[in-house]
């Protein structure tokens, strides 16, 4: 069985090509939003197993999108942080956020998500 991705990113391109990558290796990409409210309003409406979430979006930072999924849904979606960054250029905000990992984006492959999800 796929996993169902959602893709949480402001940048049209990084969607499209996240997406590319993660449904040519077997994932289901459901939907993607373009910031932290729409994102947080989709996961409710498709019920994703994994949302793929950017740490700085338009109105909000990934941070507080995933702290505020783990308070909605406990045991919800695994959400795997991302972003141009390296991880340790934010911080331990990265492992106190209830995210379960961090993939920059520049090594984002279904290998790197699926090895998250195991």
């Amino acid at each position: 069985m796929a996993h169902r991705v959602l893709i949480v990113d402001d940048h049209p391109s990084f969607r499209a090509t996240a997406r590319a990558v993660l449904a040519a290796d077997g994932f289901e990409v459901v939907g993607e939003a373009q910031d932290g409210c729409s994102g947080l309003e989709a996961v409710t409406e498709l019920g994703p197993d994994v949302v793929l979430l950017d740490v700085q979006l338009p109105d909000t930072d990934g941070f507080t999108v995933a702290m505020e999924l783990r308070r909605r849904n406990g045991d919800g979606p695994v959400v795997v942080l991302t972003s141009s960054h390296d991880a340790a250029d934010f911080g331990p905000i990265v492992d106190r956020c209830g995210a379960a990992a961090f993939i920059p984006k520049a090594e984002l492959s279904g290998a790197a998500l699926r090895a998250v999800l195991r």
